[in-house]
């Protein structure tokens, strides 16, 4: 495990993917300080709330990044996870390690999870720095009105990244399964990045409405119940039920495809 998070970690890809999400809360935060904000109710959530305390910036950022930016990195991940190792040629030889083929798929997604956690966390975090900087900090107002200390601001803007985070988990999960069955990243990548945005499509459609609660992107923005006080825990957890159970549908059947495939045929 320790050696397959740095070997992911290390590469000069997964770093500058990080690099980007790092940069989005730094423009996002100069433009608000340029333009002095934009008008209430306008752009992204929490976007308005910005110039008036810099903790916003961290969860401004996430709000961001969560329909497109933050889903195309995890694909790049998770979707080179198998797929990389097929087309360098080097899967048939970890998989007759002694590890065994089920260690092997657990480990894969559990890199892409982690780099899914350090990659909203990255956000939150260079969010909240750049919010310090260009705008005041302090008590911070909640969505439901009532006011909480600037310390427990930043502590929810950090458990917010981790919601965030966790919320990418399913989506993870599908990259790694895909990456089972070709052996091309790029092809693996898209695919995933796919679904993502079929996803959110679908979910954009009032007459699917029945399904939406099953969709994997439907509880993205969860995390802004964070901001309430007392916090909302229901969307939250309903989104990580959701997340876990695609999760579980994901993994089985990419355990499946990795004990049954011919790799050294």
């Amino acid at each position: 495990m320790r050696s397959e998070l740095g070997l992911t970690f290390g590469r000069m890809r997964t770093r500058s993917l990080l690099v980007v999400l790092a940069v989005i809360p730094v423009l996002l935060s100069v433009a608000v300080r340029l333009s002095g904000g934009p008008d209430n109710g306008h752009g992204p959530t929490f976007l308005d709330l910005v110039s008036r305390n810099g903790v916003f910036a961290a969860l401004a950022g996430l709000t961001v990044v969560i329909p497109f930016f933050l889903p195309l990195t995890v694909s790049v991940v998770s979707g080179d996870t198998v797929a990389g190792e097929a087309s360098l040629g080097t899967l048939r030889y970890l998989l007759v390690r002694p590890v065994g083929r089920t260690r092997f798929v657990v480990t894969k997604f559990v890199t892409a999870v982690v780099f899914c956690l350090v990659a909203a966390l990255t956000v939150a975090v260079t969010g909240l720095v750049v919010g310090w900087g260009l705008f005041p900090v302090g008590k911070v107002v909640t969505l439901s009105g009532t006011t909480i200390s600037a310390g427990q601001g930043i502590a929810r803007a950090l458990a917010a990244s981790g919601v965030v985070g966790m919320s990418m988990m399913g989506l993870a999960a599908v990259g790694v399964l895909i990456s089972t069955f070709t052996e091309s990243p790029v092809g693996a990548i898209a695919a995933t990045a796919g679904v993502a945005i079929f996803s959110q499509v679908f979910d954009a459609i009032p007459q699917l409405n029945t399904i939406h609660p099953l969709l994997l992107t439907h509880g993205w923005l969860s995390f802004g119940d964070l901001m309430r006080s007392p916090v909302a825990w229901g969307n939250i957890r309903q989104d990580l039920l959701i997340q876990a159970g695609w999760t579980a549908v994901a993994m089985l059947a990419a355990w499946a495809r990795m004990t049954t495939r011919d790799v050294l045929g």
